[in-house]
Formats: structure tokens, sequence, C-alpha cells
């Protein structure tokens, strides 16, 4: 079972930092209860949202009043959930990821935060259709998880999915997941993580 205590120890090591290289950043906040709740936004349809529909952490991209990426992270889920991480404990940060063409070039930095609960969240329609949270250790046992395959510029591929709450976690959230939870256990990321029937 997985612990506070065990999150921030393995967050302590330094995490990849992208280099820019003019692309604009974002930030997302991974928020984590005290009982090991993942906090996860399911994101409104639009037709101009590559990731419309998605399941995402609360967050978007730099503005330029931001101080730095960690205000990003803050100010967006602050208007996003309505959850106000100022007071709350920043566990660390997990690796930047890029995104890749066609899709808007971006890089996320993600930051962990651990908050005693979420209360009551008061959501920005316009940007977020409804919230889902899931407790840590399900995504470490691989419960929910396998694959699917996605065409992708003509291309077939085969890619991992979590599965729960009649919702499906999946794409570049899922990666910074498996990026938390290899660095808990060791035993991989995406395909390469173990899956429970």
């Amino acid at each position: 079972m997985p612990t506070l205590d065990r999150i921030r120890s393995v967050l302590t090591r330094p995490p990849f930092s992208a280099d820019l290289g003019g692309i604009r950043p974002a930030a997302v906040a991974a928020v984590l209860d005290a009982n090991l709740d993942l906090l996860f936004i399911r994101r409104a349809t639009s037709e101009r949202d590559p990731w419309s529909g998605h399941l995402s952490f609360p967050g978007g991209r730099r503005d330029p009043s931001d101080a730095d990426l960690l205000a990003t992270a803050i100010r967006e889920t602050q208007e996003e959930v309505g959850l106000d991480l100022r007071g709350a404990e920043l566990l660390g940060r997990l690796d930047d990821l890029p995104t890749i063409r066609p899709i808007p070039r971006l890089v996320v930095r993600p930051y962990v935060f651990a908050v005693e609960d979420f209360g009551e969240l008061t959501l920005d329609r316009s940007e977020v259709a409804g919230t889902h949270t899931l407790h840590l250790q399900h995504l470490l046992d691989g419960r929910g998880r396998s694959s699917f395959k996605r065409g992708w510029q003509g291309q077939q591929y085969e890619l991992p999915k979590v599965e729960f709450d009649d919702v499906m976690l999946w794409g570049l959230t899922l990666q910074l997941v498996d990026d938390l939870l290899h660095r808990l256990d060791g035993r991989g990321q995406g395909l390469r993580r173990p899956t429970t029937s």
C-alpha cells in the first residue's frame, strides 16, 4: 500500500525537464487526497480541443501572467474545478512530457499535490464535463488495465488503457500516471505494466 511518505520519497529523484525550444509550455496538477484517491477531470466536448472528452488532470497552458509553471498548475486547477492548491503540499514533479504531432505542440509539466480532501468542487462547465477519482492502489494493482487498437496517421497502434467508472484513462494522462506508478513499484510503464483480470 503506498503512503504519502513513499510518494514524497520517490519524487525526490530529479524529473526530466524538456528543452522547450520556443514551444508554449503547459502544466497539470495530479492531486491526491488523504485516502490517496487521485483526481481526474473529464474534459468538455469541443471541436477545437484535441483532447475533447478525455480524462486528464486539471491544467492548461501557461499564461503570461503566471510567475512559473507551478503557478500555471495552481491557477488552472482553481479555474477548472474550484480547488485551491495554494495551501496544498507540493509533493514534487514528474517528468515533462512533450506532445507528438499532429497534436498542437506542447510540453506538459506535471506537479503532484496532496490535500486533506477535495471538498466541494465547482466545475467550469465550458472546460470540464465532470470529475472522477481513483485510488492509487487500484492503478498500482493494474485493475481495469488492458490495451486497445487505435488508428493514427494511417497506422494501427496498440495503446494501454485503464477503465473505471465507465470512463477510459489513456494517452498523455496515462503516461503521466505511469511515471508515478513506475517510480513507486518499478514495474514498467505503458504496455509493459502488468494487468489483472
